[in-house]
């Protein structure tokens, strides 16, 4: 099996390779597998495409293990359709199909336990796959370090105890990600967490937010079509992104979200977190994605979703979002379906984030609506600078046109 497309992974100064590493059997596809997603998917279903006789990966969907087993047989002819479909979408039905369930065990449990518990979801979803006609040629069990297949015949069957995965940075596809400058991906719930409240609850934060919520709702009923408090907002945001771009980022994720939270006052965290329940005001702030701004950009939408405590929880689908696209924007697909996929978790309606999470899953250019972004900046600025001259004056009068006085009016271009 090959994988031969775009890897995209880590900071926001990520930079795309063409790679082609070939693995070979279900000890090196289990080792690839953060590398194919750009995370360790803890907790996870996962199923990639695979094309042409020599298994090109193609397309990959990843949903979180569902508790419930009742779940299990809908969940796995959903995830099937999904990935016949869009694949096909973009040209190329699949030939075949690799399955992971990936989960570590519970207090109390091993790893081999979890894969006896799993296998039922294994076959149901090799089942799904086969009634589409595209078959699972390998489905995996990945707990604790260790993987099992579910497919190989019985006189080679796996160990029990599963087979342990190789030390981290020793396998093909860690070797060439390496060499291409890649960093090692991090778990996927070490990347949820810089993007959820963190534990205990923050009461400070909840009361700044009840507070704003007081003070925000008699001030646009007097605001009438919200431009001043959409203004502040965006303020209040451009001052505390010029506070992180002075800030730079630090190398440790934890000590730096750590460092980013104090760079962020309650009460400033609160009007902004509202301001940007607002669609115009967060379109604008998405226009902060340039080089120069994304990666201040996205550490501060961090901070943002992190602050957004308790019943105020489902507004952080707006910073949520941002920072999807930011990372998006800046080559990270796998930090901008995690967010995009969060702030979905919260507000499944949420268009912005809908869309977003759509092209990330499309592979579409974001150059597209960063030159929507762009123009519709410029027209705002031009909009403004009219509004500034005022009127032309009588009968139209403007640049090139003759003057009362009978001067020729000149203008430079």
């Amino acid at each position: 099996m090959t994988q031969s497309n775009q890897i995209n992974h880590g900071q926001s100064s990520k930079r795309a390779v063409d790679v082609k590493v070939t693995l070979r059997g279900p000890a090196e596809l289990a080792d690839a597998l953060p590398f194919l997603m750009g995370f360790h998917p803890n907790d996870s279903i996962v199923l990639v495409a695979l094309h042409g006789v020599h298994g090109r990966f193609g397309g990959r969907l990843r949903l979180g293990l569902p508790q419930d087993p009742d779940e299990w047989p809908e969940v796995a002819r959903q995830l099937a359709e999904c990935l016949v479909n869009n694949s096909t979408r973009r040209g190329a039905r699949p030939d075949a199909v690799v399955a992971f369930l990936c989960q570590d065990p519970c207090e109390g449990e091993r790893s081999s336990e979890v894969t006896v518990r799993l296998r039922p979801l294994a076959q149901l979803l090799r089942v799904a796959c086969g009634e589409l006609n595209v078959p699972v040629v390998e489905a995996l069990c990945v707990s604790a370090g260790r993987w099992w297949s579910y497919c190989r015949p019985e006189e080679a069957a796996t160990p029990e105890d599963g087979v342990a995965l190789p030390p981290p940075g020793t396998s093909n596809i860690a070797a060439t990600a390496a060499y291409v400058g890649l960093p090692a991906p991090a778990s996927l719930r070490d990347m949820e967490s810089r993007l959820k409240p963190a534990q205990p609850r923050n009461r400070g934060q909840e009361t700044a937010l009840d507070m704003a919520c007081a003070e925000l709702v008699p001030r646009m009923l007097a605001d009438g079509d919200g431009e001043d408090a959409r203004n502040r907002t965006l303020a209040l945001a451009r001052a505390a992104l010029e506070r992180f771009r002075a800030a730079p980022p630090v190398t440790d994720p934890a000590r730096g979200d750590q460092r980013d939270d104090k760079l962020l006052g309650d009460d400033e965290a609160a009007a902004i977190i509202l301001g940007l329940q607002d669609r115009r005001t967060r379109d604008r702030a998405a226009e902060w994605m340039e080089p120069a701004q994304a990666d201040a950009a996205l550490r501060l939408w961090r901070a943002l979703a992190r602050r957004c405590a308790g019943p105020y929880g489902e507004h952080a689908a707006a910073p949520l979002t941002l920072a999807g696209w930011v990372a998006w924007s800046s080559g990270d697909e796998a930090e901008a379906r995690v967010a995009l996929g969060l702030a979905l978790e919260l507000e499944p309606h949420y268009t912005f984030a809908r869309l977003l999470h759509h092209s990330v899953n499309e592979g579409l250019d974001p150059e597209l609506l960063r030159r929507c972004l762009r123009q519709e900046r410029r027209d705002r600025v031009i909009a403004a600078a009219k509004a500034r001259r005022g009127p032309a004056g009588p009968a139209g009068r403007g640049p090139g046109r003759h003057s009362p006085g009978g001067h020729r009016v000149r203008t430079r271009r």
